[in-house]
């Protein structure tokens, strides 16, 4: 197993970063938030997790050690792959989640694309007794009218961490704004393809 991958930072692009270990460039899976938090150039050590098919080696990369775990356990229940998985960490932290298990809010996971109300259910009872109680204290949802969208700060944080100008960042996140208010469910992943081909477009 890869515990984790430590270097600089080679390359990031849309849900991957390229870490330079040895000499050798290791391709990580990452979560928008993650990759948010990486500069290019910068030293990084990601915690990893293989994940190993018949046609393929996937490593995801996670900001803490507690993430990955988080991770495999979700991964452990019936129907939940490592895409899933990833999505709903890309969705909550690790103690929101446990949280969200613990009081058995299921549109916590509604809102995770690629989840509805029946598997949300099934996953309140699958992960009850797996993912224990927060470490810490898990910050109050702020009001929806309180300033800008969640999905806008993580689309910004993301772009800003691709390498993109804060303004040209406001610009991506003002640009998909309509593609996001018609989504049922705020898809970020969706959201930041979009920004990326508006943003490759101005160039």
């Amino acid at each position: 197993m890869i515990a984790f991958v430590q270097g600089p930072v080679a390359a990031i692009s849309t849900g991957l970063a390229v870490v330079e270990v040895g000499g050798v460039g290791m391709a990580v899976q990452c979560t928008p938030n993650t990759l948010a938090g990486l500069r290019l150039g910068e030293p990084v050590r990601l915690a990893t997790s293989l994940v190993v098919r018949e046609d393929s080696l996937t490593l995801f990369g996670f900001a803490d050690d507690d993430e990955r775990a988080v991770f495999e356990i979700l991964q452990a229940a019936p129907g939940v792959g490592p895409k899933l998985a990833q999505a709903i960490l890309g969705v909550h932290s690790p103690d929101a989640l446990r949280l969200a298990v613990a009081s058995g809010d299921e549109k916590a996971l509604v809102a995770v694309p690629g989840i509805g109300k029946a598997k949300a259910a099934k996953l309140l009872l699958e992960y009850k007794d797996k993912l224990g109680a927060p470490h810490g204290s898990v910050p109050a949802q702020k009001p929806l009218a309180a300033g800008p969208a969640p999905w806008s700060e993580q689309l910004h944080s993301a772009l800003v961490g691709l390498g993109y100008a804060p303004r040209e960042a406001d610009e991506a996140v003002a640009a998909v704004a309509p593609e996001a208010q018609a989504q049922a469910v705020t898809d970020v992943g969706a959201l930041l393809k979009a920004a990326l081909r508006t943003l490759n477009r101005a160039r």
